[in-house]
């Protein structure tokens, strides 16, 4: 059998009518090519897919020090470079710190496990890299001026070592955002997928399995379940492959290297058994719990009688915090209509020149706890547009009391481009300078959606509206409604100032990349 095609042996069907893999249909076929078939066992469309070879994760680790080693040399070079171009030292100088970089060689790798640099757990975030990123950088740079001490090396320039610790936070900050560029090509390709096995089969288990399948560039891939008894809820099409008491013997079957254990469907008892069981097998083991739109750097593991309780941070949203974030609107909505003003006049004029009515388009929009205020945006449509929309009612292709409609026969040409860059939306800078909206935040609703709103939605009146926003950003006018309240809840209830300036960075390639704009 020719080991790179679905052998049609290797796949049995249940009698639940789900696709199941059978490895003892084929023993000489290895534990990878064993994955591989499980993946296309548990996709019918995906039966004819030609097997791609998977990538092991020591490699992957193998060729992150390797490309860590060259950025850091890069680093390095870098600082060289400034100091023999600039302060002109002398050769016995170079040579030298050379050999002190040399010697402090130890250290920097005795940095780069402190800082947990090749642990993938401890770097899910790209926040949580850049500190460690930053950490090991600031060690490693630390270990040369203390080498330098301990040689009684008085040449060294306290301005070069600056430059190492900014040349390697530079230089390792551009190859790990690479490598995640490169990661996540690999994931949705599915040869860097780590295979999971989740435990319960409850509507918490089967939802997060749901959102690991649409979205392989979380880098997971679900092998099937193990619970006792029939399954609790739509299981998306992944087998049932035991129970409690095989836990252990079903993920090496299927080469699982993962297991997450919802606690929906386990007791607390069974919980800390299988737990301890499974890491002693060398498993790594997740705890899913229900708590669900909560930032995870508000979370703190805290321990009474050797249980462990999680303690969620509030959100406060006054005081210096509020006053930091005012600032930052300020700042960011002064420059933007600066720098913005080339755009903004030729975009007015070709307004003025394509059909009738004001430049600029004034309406009623709802704010911080309720509060009407008039939203300014570029006008996109032809005047009169607003007492055509009942009759496009019909058309709508959003839900809930959102309005949508992809070819909207109101908008004028200059309009379409104007929008397709969110040009329109510039204006809005002048409600943040007046404080009625913030540069990030929830969308700014009409009084007619807030008329139509459920109890739970009012909440994300709590802050100022914003000229861009997790909603905007995570897909715009793709999302439906239901993620538009879901995103908006998360946004207001982990307001931070640091989550804004990540959304302003998020916001500027969602926008030159024309996703989600109508």
């Amino acid at each position: 059998m020719d080991r790179r095609e679905v052998s049609s042996e290797t796949v049995a069907s249940s009698s639940d009518g789900a696709t199941r893999f059978d490895p003892a249909a084929d023993p000489e076929v290895s534990t990878s090519a064993r994955r591989r078939h499980l993946r296309l066992a548990t996709d019918p469309s995906a039966t004819t897919e030609r097997l791609r070879p998977h990538i092991r994760p020591r490699t992957v680790k193998r060729w992150l020090i390797v490309a860590d080693v060259v950025a850091v040399l890069v680093g390095l070079g870098f600082a060289f470079l400034v100091e023999s171009v600039w302060w002109s030292v002398g050769s016995d100088i170079l040579f030298g710190q050379w050999l002190i970089v040399i010697a402090s060689v130890p250290f920097w790798c005795a940095s780069a496990v402190v800082n947990q640099m090749y642990a993938a757990r401890a770097n899910h975030r790209w926040t949580e890299e850049f500190k460690h990123i930053v950490g090991t950088a600031l060690f490693g740079a630390g270990s040369i001026v203390g080498v330098a001490f301990l040689v009684q090396n008085d040449d060294l320039s306290r301005g070069w070592v600056m430059l190492v610790f900014l040349g390697v936070v530079v230089a390792l900050t551009i190859e790990r955002l690479l490598a995640r560029v490169v990661f996540h090509k690999l994931r949705r390709s599915g040869r860097m997928l780590r295979p999971i096995l989740v435990v319960g089969t409850d509507d918490n288990a089967a939802s997060l399995v749901d959102t690991v399948q649409r979205r392989p560039e979380l880098g997971y891939w679900a092998v099937g379940f193990v619970a006792t008894g029939a399954p609790e809820a739509d299981l998306h099409g992944v087998p049932l492959l035991g129970d409690l008491t095989n836990v252990e013997d079903v993920a090496a079957e299927h080469g699982a290297t993962g297991v997450l254990i919802s606690l929906y469907s386990v007791d607390g008892a069974t919980v800390n058994s299988l737990s301890r069981r499974l890491t002693q097998s060398g498993l790594h083991v997740t705890l899913v719990s229900s708590l669900q739109d909560i930032d995870i750097q508000r979370l703190r593991v805290q321990e009474i009688d050797n249980r462990a309780l999680l303690y969620i941070e509030p959100a406060i949203r006054n005081g210096w915090r509020y006053v930091a974030m005012r600032i930052f609107d300020y700042f960011v909505a002064t420059v933007g209509l600066v720098l913005t003003l080339p755009i903004l006049l030729p975009a007015m004029l070709a307004i003025r020149l394509e059909s009738r009515g004001p430049v600029i388009f004034r309406q009623v929009r709802t704010g911080v706890n309720g509060q009407l205020f008039e939203m300014l945006k570029l006008r996109t449509m032809y005047d009169g547009a607003d007492a055509m929309k009942s009759d496009l009612m019909v058309h709508n292709e959003s839900d809930g009391p959102l309005f949508k409609m992809r070819d909207d026969p109101r908008v004028t040409r200059v309009g379409r481009l104007l929008r397709a860059f969110s040009i329109d939306e510039l204006p809005q800078f002048w409600n943040v300078i007046r404080g009625d909206m913030s540069v990030v935040g929830p969308r700014p609703a009409l009084p007619s959606e807030v008329a139509q709103w459920e109890d739970d939605v009012y909440e994300r009146l709590r802050v100022l509206p914003g000229v861009t926003g997790m909603w905007q950003v995570s897909g715009r006018s793709e999302a439906t409604f239901d993620e538009y309240k879901r995103l908006d809840s998360y946004y207001v209830d982990n307001w931070s100032l640091a989550h804004d300036v990540g959304i302003v960075a998020r916001t500027i390639t969602v926008v030159f990349g024309r996703r989600g704009a109508s």
